[in-house]
């Protein structure tokens, strides 16, 4: 038995090493909060006054587009606009609404090179996602033209996808999806605009039809709003073999309303 004990203990060492380092790190330099860096936090994220006016998303919630309804109506409910146009793709779930207190976070993700914001948003996305991500095969996120990659440098929907799918214990497949024709954004454009705007605009990328035939996939996205771009990544997926195609976001609005984001 203690040639066993003495075996754990070598193979723990880096890990207890790495904790400890971090501990000493943190009262060297504490953590900043993510939202005011002027601010010291317990650990990395959120002030605790951003903290408590994000609205964050449980259960009960539309089973189709994630929506939160007001009391419990049973497992796999939803809701009337779901019933009446289903998506192309399976179920989808939010971490939070995209209001006041969300989006200037989302939009700091975005528009202003803060990537060090995705591994919260992940964590957030792990919760919100978890029944999707319990039996998924991967995940995928949202694909960004190369024109627009080289002007934004990063892929914000790739940056919270890469630590969602290893807080999940799943593949993550950056290069499943590709994005060929350059299209307008997507902001100001009603839902058959955004729908015309992303025709033919995705699709699955070369040699990976065997890896997605009978997947169980997640696409990942910062923000639902009339759900064009999932469904554009969800029909690309299904037409290359996907069995699944499940949808993960930071936000969704409220409303199926035209936002500017």
């Amino acid at each position: 038995m203690l040639p066993e004990l003495l075996a754990e203990t070598v193979r723990s060492a880096p890990r207890i090493a790495r904790r400890v380092g971090a501990r000493l790190l943190d009262l060297v330099l504490p953590p900043r909060a993510l939202d005011a860096h002027a601010d010291t936090v317990l650990s990395v994220g959120l002030t605790a006054d951003a903290w408590t006016r994000i609205h964050f998303l449980e259960a009960p919630v539309c089973d189709g587009c994630g929506a939160p309804f007001d009391y419990e109506l049973g497992h796999g409910v939803r809701c009337p606009a779901c019933l009446a146009k289903p998506h192309a793709f399976d179920r989808a779930r939010a971490a939070c609404l995209y209001d006041d207190a969300s989006r200037d976070l989302i939009l700091k993700l975005k528009h202003a090179d803060r990537t060090d914001l995705a591994p919260l948003f992940a964590r957030w996305m792990s919760r919100a996602a978890a029944d999707l991500l319990a039996d998924a095969d991967a995940v995928v996120p949202v694909p960004m033209h190369r024109l627009r990659m080289l002007s934004r440098r990063y892929n914000q929907a790739a940056e919270v996808a890469r630590p969602l799918a290893a807080a999940a214990g799943v593949a993550y497949w950056p290069d499943a999806l590709t994005r060929p024709r350059r299209t307008a954004s997507q902001a100001g454009k009603s839902a058959t605009g955004r729908r015309r705007n992303l025709s033919g605009a995705i699709t699955a990328a070369s040699g990976w039809r065997g890896r997605l035939s009978g997947a169980k996939v997640v696409i990942v996205d910062d923000v639902l709003t009339t759900g064009a771009t999932a469904e554009a990544c969800a029909r690309a997926l299904k037409a290359a073999g996907a069995a699944r195609v499940d949808l993960a976001v930071i936000a969704r609005v409220k409303e199926r309303r035209q936002q500017a984001i």
